[in-house]
């Protein structure tokens, strides 16, 4: 646990709850409604989210057995930062359902990957420790979010900034996942 692949894996899955769980699970409604759509048609967005969701985690199971898990948590952080970047702006219903099928193929997906990361640390002896303390920084994250974007809403008035703050750093998490040294002859890396 002393070692900094441990903190770079637990940090990005601290962002990972943050982003997911913690701000899109319990505000997605809300600001949805701020934004003039009703509660039940944001509602039905959120298990769409949850739709796609499945079908992102199954295929990032896929892509984790044969691609290195830090350039799918690149792509996947990135890809959620930039999906949050653009919630703000979401007024239509072709715009947020498009946030939510797209968001929904990401919303889990790091999370194969991340395992793979601690198998490849940590050994795979070891792997379900590690990542049962990985986890526990995920809730600490998504609580956090919950808190704080909730924070946000009721000093500013909307989510825009938990939103924006949140994409920036979902970004930085993928970007912070390739500084993460695997040990050689980790596998698979296909490219």
């Amino acid at each position: 646990v002393g070692q900094p692949a441990f903190w770079l894996i637990a940090g990005t899955f601290f962002v990972c709850g943050a982003t997911s769980n913690g701000l899109v699970g319990q505000h997605f409604i809300s600001h949805a409604s701020d934004h003039g759509f009703d509660e039940v048609t944001a509602a039905n967005w959120l298990a769409i989210m949850g739709a796609f969701n499945f079908v992102g985690t199954i295929g990032s199971g896929w892509l984790t057995d044969r691609y290195d898990p830090r350039k799918l948590l690149l792509g996947y952080y990135g890809f959620r930062g930039i999906s949050l970047l653009f919630l703000p702006f979401v007024h239509d219903s072709l715009s947020i359902g498009a946030f939510a099928v797209l968001f929904g193929l990401d919303y889990i997906a790091t999370v194969p990957p991340t395992i793979a990361l601690c198998a490849d640390m940590f050994g795979a002896r070891n792997a379900g420790v590690v990542y049962g303390w990985v986890f526990a920084a995920h809730q600490v994250g998504a609580a956090g979010a919950a808190w704080a974007a909730g924070a946000a809403r009721d000093g500013l008035g909307d989510y825009d900034a938990a939103f924006l703050s949140a994409g920036l750093i979902a970004i930085a998490a993928g970007i912070a996942a390739t500084t993460i040294r695997r040990p050689a002859g980790s596998v698979p890396i296909t490219s």
